[in-house]
């Protein structure tokens, strides 16, 4: 492993990664001033190697990926933020609602995680979302069911009178497993008042997934980025998020999600440029020292590009996914699944060994 970063002072052309590489090799954490030092740096060849050796040292060669698929209930939504193309109203001709049978319908025993997010229904009792994933979890009991945002658990508070904490046992007892990440978008206030401004606060997502932690409900954490956030609003996300995890040890993985303009209303933001997406991923590895894995995800990343974020940190090459349609309704350009052999040879292809998992990172299969 330490062969990675030989003749590191040689080769890197920014001295202030130099003084960073120093803090890795002494497993020191970063602090501000570095991780705004590596969204500066236009070295990017030096930060991938530190990246990639920050990955190495917590599971090697080793890249994950999940046969899973998504789920998304209804797309009717009692909100509507600039940044979202999946939410509509009642009336919309876009809108719909699947039944239970079609929910199970769309369901196999290969799969090994099931990905389950949807609007907030202004119809919907609590009990109805309940009732998804009993039957969800009837159907496959093999599987682990990753199950509702922040934003629904909060939602779901509001609409039963029930507390957080009671929303959430509820959700386990029927057959939740863990939390996905969504909804965290960016915490900074300002930003969050301009792209999703009746969404929970980032302080309230804050606050569930700590509620989860302590009830024994892991759950992943996400970033919205590529639109009207500052590298210091990044850097703060960051580190919301490292301080929580050092209080509860309960995230299993950090999904940088690039944002996905085309057919939202902030489609008149330009792109950033990709090496953005390169920091960003770069910098989750480095910052969050406590995170075990920092995920790819490829869904708006696009497939290509994801293969590159392997060597800027990442360990997690997200899932099969088979049919997603939040980010496909924004316009990402990607496939909307992909099978296990792809993800085999899409990690092979990158220099990496795949490693085939369950939602909560069990090992099952590793493609040597």
């Amino acid at each position: 492993m330490e062969k990675i970063l030989d003749n590191f002072d040689t080769l890197c052309v920014d001295d202030n990664l130099i003084g960073i590489k120093e803090k890795i090799l002494n497993n020191k954490r970063l602090g501000f001033k570095e991780a705004e030092m590596i969204m500066n740096t236009r070295d990017l060849n030096s930060l991938g190697l530190l990246a990639k050796y920050k990955k190495f040292s917590k599971d090697g060669k080793k890249i994950y990926f999940v046969v899973n698929r998504h789920i998304n209930p209804t797309n009717i939504c009692a909100i509507s933020c600039k940044f979202c193309a999946f939410g509509q109203n009642k009336k919309s001709p876009d809108a719909y609602e699947m039944s239970i049978d079609h929910i199970l319908s769309l369901l196999d025993e290969e799969l090994k995680e099931i990905h389950i997010v949807g609007g907030l229904h202004p119809d919907w009792k609590f009990d109805k979302y309940l009732e998804i994933i009993r039957e969800v979890n009837n159907a496959i009991p093999t599987a682990h069911i990753k199950a509702y945002t922040a934003v629904e658990i909060d939602w779901f508070s509001q609409i039963s009178g029930y507390k957080i904490e009671e929303v959430i046992v509820k959700l386990m007892e029927a057959g939740v497993d863990a939390l996905p990440g969504g909804g965290a978008e960016v915490f900074a206030p300002e930003v969050r008042k301009k792209i999703c401004s009746p969404k929970t606060t980032g302080d309230s997502w804050l606050s569930i997934h700590k509620a989860a932690h302590k009830l024994g409900l892991p759950s992943n954490a996400t970033i919205l980025y590529g639109h009207l956030e500052s590298k210091y609003d990044v850097i703060d996300h960051f580190d919301k998020l490292r301080s929580l995890q050092d209080q509860t040890n309960g995230f299993f993985a950090f999904i940088p999600v690039l944002f996905q303009p085309y057919n939202t209303r902030l489609k008149h933001l330009k792109p950033f440029p990709f090496s953005y997406d390169l920091k960003v991923h770069a910098l989750a590895r480095l910052y969050l020292d406590n995170f075990p894995h920092i995920k790819a995800y490829w869904i708006t990343l696009g497939e290509k590009a994801a293969q590159v974020t392997f060597h800027y940190g990442v360990s997690d090459a997200d899932g099969t996914i088979i049919s997603e349609k939040i980010i496909h309704d924004a316009g990402a350009k990607s496939e909307v699944g992909h099978t296990r052999d792809f993800f085999v040879n899409m990690i092979k292809d990158s220099g990496y060994v795949p490693v085939e998992r369950d939602a909560l990172y069990n090992e099952l299969k590793i493609y040597e």
